[in-house]
């Protein structure tokens, strides 16, 4: 068992102006664990630099490592082992698929990326395992995982309108999700919005295991905690 602890800005000094670099260091003298959930990468790179304890990136506008462990673990759950295959990212270059970008590096599986024009991945977060497609259909062929997120991130929310009409063909539906595989399963981090990035017959068919993908949030992060405050077995 243990304790939690949460604080939002306002319910610290953080809200009054103080540095992050000093709210690190008291907050990590008064804990063994933080996990930041903030939108700058660069205030989680600056609190954990100046933590006397682990930190853990609960999600910023960058990346979702907590996200992707769940989805890994979910894969090999319900498929076996994730390297040497194929997972298709349909849809905007946001944080959930930057931290694919890397997860494909450090598991050896194939990254298949696509995305709107004007949405491109990051040249430099490219590797030589991700490779970019313009037509959704081509990313999804032969995917072992085919997986998205809404079209319109937090922070993003002027731009609604305009990303639905963008993102329209990007939308996973029962013809991608044929031109993947019978076997190929479909996970989406949620909340998602039916009848846009995912066709309803998909997120609640056969395929699909984001049910599964959501309970094991708890669990893998339930897992990083005993990893951090025990290490490794």
């Amino acid at each position: 068992g243990g304790a939690a602890i949460y604080l939002y800005t306002r319910d610290s000094q953080l809200g009054r102006g103080e540095p992050v670099e000093d709210a690190a260091q008291v907050i990590s003298r008064m804990c063994d664990v933080i996990m930041v959930r903030t939108f700058e990468q660069d205030i989680i790179e600056r609190f954990a630099s100046n933590s006397r304890v682990p930190v853990i990136n609960g999600l910023t506008d960058e990346y979702h490592p907590c996200q992707i462990l769940a989805d890994i673990y979910t894969y090999i759950e319900s498929r076996g082992p994730i390297r040497g295959r194929t997972v298709a990212w349909i849809g905007d270059s946001n944080n959930v698929c930057n931290t694919w970008l890397e997860a494909a590096e450090i598991f050896d599986f194939k990254l298949h990326v696509s995305t709107p024009p004007g949405y491109e991945i990051e040249p430099e977060r490219r590797n030589q395992n991700c490779t970019a497609f313009r037509d959704p259909m081509a990313a999804a062929k032969g995917a072992d995982l085919v997986t998205t997120d809404v079209w319109t991130s937090m922070g993003f929310e002027s731009e609604n309108e305009e990303r639905k009409r963008d993102f329209h063909d990007w939308q996973v539906d029962a013809e991608m999700m044929k031109a993947a595989g019978k076997e190929a399963l479909f996970m989406h981090c949620l909340p998602a919005h039916r009848g846009e990035e995912v066709a309803a017959e998909v997120i609640d068919g056969p395929q699909s295991v984001v049910w599964d993908e959501a309970e094991n949030r708890l669990h893998t992060q339930k897992a990083l905690l005993e990893f951090l405050v025990l290490g490794k077995k």
